[in-house]
């Protein structure tokens, strides 16, 4: 069971800090969690409150969303790029950002789809919150309790509606980069070698099928949720996109998940 400190606690403390959501699969802060594993990089888990005003955390941070980032004296880091970029300033080896630039360019632009504000990550969570709060059936205690992270979020009734058809984009172009990878003898989803890509895509492809419970043992209401059940967007799903995410985190990744 993971160990977490709280917010007043971590304040003073040095080294490397990382806010997460105790007992909660978030991509985010799953990708988080599996860059710094492969990087071998120590650091210390501080709890965040989901659906709570994190008065502490806003102070500290600036905001109150996990994963944030805070290594020693500099400043707080809550956006995937701007973490990725210390975890390779931290540890250079094994570099996750591919050195050739095409290669570089590639891995950013299809890590932006998946981690990005308005990509699949995204896209996915209106979805989670249309089920309840676009369900005319749904009791009012429901939405009340999906309220705060929607007006977090922005969620309205269109873009969620479109949300599919733009979940299943990306899942195309995923899946096209992997053949093409695959075409070329490869097993990754850029280069010859891990990189922070393919980290992300395991992390986020939970938001389609999470792993078995033995493997991820999260709450059964979160695993219910994040199940898709989308027609259009498990038709783009590729078991080839679900079984190289298989290959990462047996390869690569902590097993079982600690959340």
């Amino acid at each position: 069971m993971a160990q977490y400190v709280e917010v007043e606690q971590a304040v003073g403390m040095p080294g490397l800090r990382v806010v997460l959501s105790p007992g909660v699969p978030g991509p985010w802060s799953e990708a988080a969690k599996g860059i710094l594993h492969v990087k071998k990089i120590p650091y210390t888990k501080v709890r965040q409150e989901v659906g709570r005003e994190n008065q502490p955390l806003l102070k500290w941070t600036a905001q109150t969303t996990a994963p944030a980032f805070v290594y020693n004296d500099e400043r707080p880091r809550s956006i995937w790029n701007d973490q990725l970029f210390l975890a390779e300033r931290i540890a250079p080896e094994p570099a996750l950002i591919p050195a050739a630039i095409d290669e570089r360019v590639q891995m950013f632009g299809l890590s932006n789809e998946l981690c990005g504000e308005n990509g699949f990550g995204w896209a996915r969570r209106l979805m989670l919150l249309h089920l309840t709060l676009g369900d005319p059936k749904a009791s009012e205690a429901a939405k009340k309790g999906m309220t705060f992270i929607a007006n977090k979020y922005g969620y309205a009734p269109q873009p969620a509606e479109a949300a599919p058809a733009r979940v299943a984009q990306i899942l195309r172009a995923m899946g096209g980069q992997l053949e093409s990878q695959r075409a070329k003898g490869r097993r990754f989803l850029v280069g010859d070698r891990l990189s922070a890509l393919d980290i992300y895509w395991a992390a986020f492809a939970a938001l389609l099928q999470p792993l078995p419970d033995e493997l991820c043992p999260m709450p059964q209401g979160y695993r219910r949720l994040y199940t898709c059940t989308d027609s259009v967007v498990m038709q783009a799903a590729t078991p080839q996109l679900l079984a190289h995410r298989d290959f990462i985190y047996h390869e690569y990744l902590e097993l079982p998940v600690d959340l």
